[in-house]
């Protein structure tokens, strides 16, 4: 049973907890069949937000059921009606902009506005992979003349989505539209740290295809075990924690299947000499601050020139300290909650590690006294290779610098740890900024921006940050699999019979 908006009102207005308690099964929203439950707290209050009830494993069963029922029908949809379903769901995502970024600030405490803005891409996403998805299928070999060879690309069949709460609407839409387009079908889990978020995109998309193409579970690490264990699953795709992708991994791989995966990140960010000051702490800032520093590509290490240190450091302190902390509806609100409290003692066990290692705290550096799981974005100088903030994912906003003496010490430290999702350069040395473009062993480099790039533009992350194309034609061409066929005419002559 679905809640009516009226119902939902009603349960903010009391202070109950919004339950989500229902599966999308082969077109239909199902009730829960499990007993299990997995709370949430509002990450601005601390107030009881919401409570899911994760599938159970005859449920994911029956989830994939759908999937395998629907395949052969979808697959042979043309082209073009798939594309334009996925341009349907677009519509329906822009539509509902506001709803779901309301709902992604309530449970991710991510700032209303980019948590909007964040709906919107994820129908750009999907819009994006129904014209490209229209493409190429295939290729034609140089074979005999007398006989056709071709390559064609098909899809692997039922893909599973796996996806994470920090940036819940992009991770969907790309994967779940690149898996779509080809021809797969799919079923879903998003995180149970933004399970609500995750199901209401996911319920607009699945409505505008066929029964049992798109179906949704909800449900924590269980459910994706139970999910990726499946044998009827072609492929995973998954983005998260490198703790999940690696159980993850092993699964899937125990079984034959194909997997993508994104997970985590320790971003390194370099300052060369020559650099405005003011203008790369303005860099640094919006590389460890953005979304509470809860995002993949977050930078969590910095290391600066010491030429330009001290001007660094005094204009980023400038700014953190200038940064408004507070609820993610409030308009002048720059820095909001993190997801939880446990992330909150993640991102505290580790500066306070730091600092009784012998950091200096230039700003923030403790939780802040109030209800919710606030933490103000903080500056740390003096770090050193061998603590927590510096080789762990803290997923926080916090800045631990270290000073180095020149542009080598600097490449050579940024391009060392488990690590390689993406790095950051900012250089005015053009001959820099190729070296850290050929040097850097990570699956996106970035010269003189700390965000940004063009559509499409896909990357396989390295070592412990993950493997397989994120987005653009790469990913489209990971979800599909190649046959090679080869035709010939019967020989003169020959002869066929029936009896």
């Amino acid at each position: 049973m679905t809640t009516t908006p009226a119902v939902r009102s009603q349960e903010i207005a009391e202070k109950r907890p919004y339950r989500l308690g229902s599966h999308h099964l082969a077109g239909r929203d199902v009730p829960a069949a499990g007993t299990r439950e997995v709370r949430r707290a509002d990450p601005a209050t601390g107030a009881p937000a919401a409570v899911v009830v994760p599938a159970t494993a005859q449920e994911v069963a029956g989830a994939v059921a759908a999937a395998v029922e629907a395949r052969a029908g979808w697959r042979r949809t043309p082209p073009g009606e798939r594309a334009a379903a996925l341009r349907r769901a677009a519509e329906a995502l822009r539509a509902a902009a506001e709803e779901l970024g309301a709902a992604l600030a309530a449970s991710t405490g991510r700032l209303l506005g980019q948590s909007t803005e964040s709906a919107l891409v994820a129908a750009d996403l999907l819009e994006e992979a129904a014209t490209a998805g229209l493409g190429p299928a295939g290729r034609t070999l140089a074979g005999a003349a007398s006989a056709l060879d071709v390559v064609r690309r098909e899809p692997h069949g039922v893909v599973a989505v796996i996806t994470p709460w920090n940036d819940p609407y992009p991770a969907a839409a790309g994967l779940l539209a690149a898996a779509l387009v080809p021809g797969n079908t799919v079923v879903h889990k998003p995180s149970e740290r933004s399970a609500v978020p995750g199901w209401r995109l996911a319920r607009l998309v699945a409505t505008a295809l066929p029964p049992g193409v798109l179906d949704v579970v909800n449900g924590d690490g269980e459910t994706g075990a139970a999910l990726a264990a499946d044998p009827r699953v072609a492929l995973v795709a998954h983005v998260g924690s490198t703790a999940s992708g690696r159980a993850i991994a092993q699964a899937v791989g125990a079984r034959g299947a194909r997997l993508l995966r994104e997970n985590g990140g320790k971003d390194p960010l370099l300052v060369d000499a020559g650099v405005d000051p003011a203008w790369a702490a303005r860099q640094i800032a919006t590389g460890a601050f953005t979304n509470t520093g809860q995002l993949c590509t977050s930078v969590e290490r910095v290391y600066v020139h010491e030429s330009v240190a001290d001007d660094v450091l005094a204009a980023l302190v400038e700014v953190a300290a200038g940064m408004r902390v507070g609820p993610p509806t409030e308009g002048e609100t720059e820095l909001g909650p993190l997801v939880d409290d446990a992330q909150l003692a993640v991102v505290d066990a580790h500066v306070r590690a730091a600092l009784a290692a012998g950091a200096r705290c230039l700003a923030g550096g403790a939780p802040l006294d109030r209800p919710g799981s606030y933490y103000p974005p903080t500056v740390l100088d003096g770090c050193t290779d061998d603590m927590d903030v510096m080789r762990e994912e803290t997923f926080g906003p916090v800045a631990a610098v270290t000073r180095v003496a020149s542009f080598e010490e600097g490449l050579r430290r940024a391009g060392s740890g488990r690590y390689g999702l993406a790095a950051t350069v900012l250089t005015p040395d053009l001959g820099h900024a190729l070296r850290a473009a050929d040097e850097l062993e990570v699956g996106t480099v970035k010269i003189n921006a700390v965000f940004g790039g063009a559509p499409g533009g896909s990357a396989d992350p390295r070592r412990d940050s993950g493997a397989g194309a994120g987005y653009g034609p790469d990913l489209l061409a990971a979800m599909t699999q190649l046959k090679a066929v080869h035709l010939e005419a019967l020989p003169t002559g020959g002869t066929s019979s029936v009896a």
